[in-house]
């Protein structure tokens, strides 16, 4: 009797469970209703057969629980029992299998109005590649892949001369525009997956699968791998912005061409001089940063990485937070920078400052920093030396007082947390790995060493 009670409470439960429980499905913001109808189908079968089993095992119990003056009947075969419980199987068993069947017909017939975008994962990236004009992708190959050309489009094949490129790792959808997504991998097995949109797939390297749907509510989304795709796999964030026409046609008219990529430097370093001018007193003549003025080295940095940081003050991406001092102090004077083109213009100056060693030594032991740096170096390089198909920044060089004061940045959230900070919440995320002040000390030892 008391087993047969626990079997029902049990029932009981696991129903309240369900019904009242807070984790479910995130809100739908595609067109694929028919894939979250064809999983309650399946809970509703299976769930009806679960109560119906338990229930009827608990009844069992009761009903023929001992009695040493009753004997029980010995019945090995009763065909129409099994009967009736290969049709309810069958039926059962159909019931759940018919509606995926026909979703995923649904799902490899894309509409002919498709719009195609393709999207390449790599450890532990996204980046994005529109057609142009012609509305046609270019040739790609990963023997092409470089550091000018990213995607390894083919520059001999026509139709790539005006494909669009999205080297961040946001792209952007107009809504209710029914998308083909091309999914192609540099490196590892990976996985695109959009939890509101209902949608995942694979990306397996040496061929192009691909998924598509409908984006139908406007706002931004998290692009998840949800494929182990390596130690850091948890990092590989991205985002995926639906945006109403206007904004969208704003976002499209900003990226550039294959052919814009591949375009002759313009940027006039004398120029960048001119603008560095302002910035002299704290991070010294030479670039070579000063602790006094908690300014860090700039000379040896790379100009992507400047020319992006840059921007990120002047758009107010970096130092907003009250407890971000420093931050605040070059927000402001990233003011002095009037456009992008200045930017462009010291950032090539910078880089092209000759990069003086530091004098003091940090504390901290480089043997052991050594072992958690092994977490970065997939991004930063073994020498930490920078990556610029990571997007990661040169590490090696910098001061070590900088370097610690950065990953505190990060693991308080004063740096890397705001939603445009594309890269941000990676370093978050990674940064936690060091779990107190001597680990961080170990690391950054480490990173000086490797410049000494």
């Amino acid at each position: 009797m008391t087993i047969a009670i626990v079997i029902i409470l049990l029932v009981i439960a696991t129903l309240a469970f369900h019904f009242i429980s807070p984790w479910w499905f995130t809100p739908l913001a595609s067109n694929w209703q028919a894939i979250d109808d064809t999983i309650n189908i399946s809970l509703w079968v299976v769930g009806t057969v679960f109560v119906a089993v338990s229930l009827f095992l608990a009844f069992v119990i009761y009903k023929f629980r001992h009695n040493k003056n009753r004997r029980a009947d010995y019945e090995p075969e009763n065909g129409k029992l099994e009967g009736w419980l290969t049709i309810v199987t069958t039926l059962g068993v159909a019931a759940m299998l018919a509606p995926g069947l026909v979703v995923w017909g649904q799902f490899i017939s894309v509409p002919e109005n498709s719009v195609i975008v393709e999207v390449v994962g790599q450890q532990w990236h996204w980046s994005y590649r529109l057609p142009g004009k012609d509305g046609e992708l270019g040739k790609t190959s990963i023997k092409l892949v470089n550091e000018d050309n990213p995607f390894g489009i083919d520059v001999n094949d026509i139709n790539g001369a005006d494909d669009l490129l999205v080297k961040s790792n946001e792209l952007h959808l107009l809504i209710d525009q029914p998308v083909k997504v091309l999914l192609r991998s540099k490196d590892v097995l990976h996985n695109f997956a959009v939890p509101q949109f209902r949608v995942k797939m694979d990306l397996v390297p040496g061929a192009v699968t691909f998924v598509w749907f409908t984006p139908t509510k406007l706002g931004r989304y998290e692009l998840l791998c949800e494929e182990l795709c390596g130690i850091a796999h948890f990092t590989m964030r991205g985002f995926i912005k639906v945006d109403s026409d206007s904004d969208y046609q704003t976002w499209l008219a900003s990226l550039p061409t294959f052919t814009q990529t591949l375009d002759r430097d313009t940027a006039n370093i004398a120029q960048g001089k001119q603008h560095y001018t302002g910035c002299v007193s704290c991070h010294g003549i030479n670039g070579q940063g000063n602790e006094t003025m908690n300014a860090p080295k700039l000379a040896g940095l790379s100009r992507w990485y400047i020319h992006r940081q840059l921007r990120y003050f002047k758009q107010k991406i970096r130092g907003q937070i009250s407890t971000d001092l420093n931050g605040q102090q070059m927000a402001a004077m990233s003011a002095l920078l009037p456009d992008d083109k200045a930017i462009e213009d010291v950032s090539a100056y910078l880089n092209s400052l000759t990069d003086i060693k530091n004098t003091s030594a940090s504390i901290g032991n480089p043997i052991k920093g050594k072992a958690f740096y092994k977490n970065c170096s997939y991004c930063h390089g073994e020498r930490a030396q920078g990556n610029y198909a990571m997007n990661a920044p040169k590490l090696s060089g910098q001061h070590h007082w900088y370097l610690k004061r950065q990953i505190s940045a990060f693991q308080q959230g004063i740096r890397g947390a705001h939603p445009a900070d594309l890269y941000g919440k990676q370093m978050i995320l990674m940064s936690k790995i060091l779990h107190d002040d001597q680990t961080v000390d170990d690391v950054v030892s480490y990173i000086d060493s490797l410049s000494r």
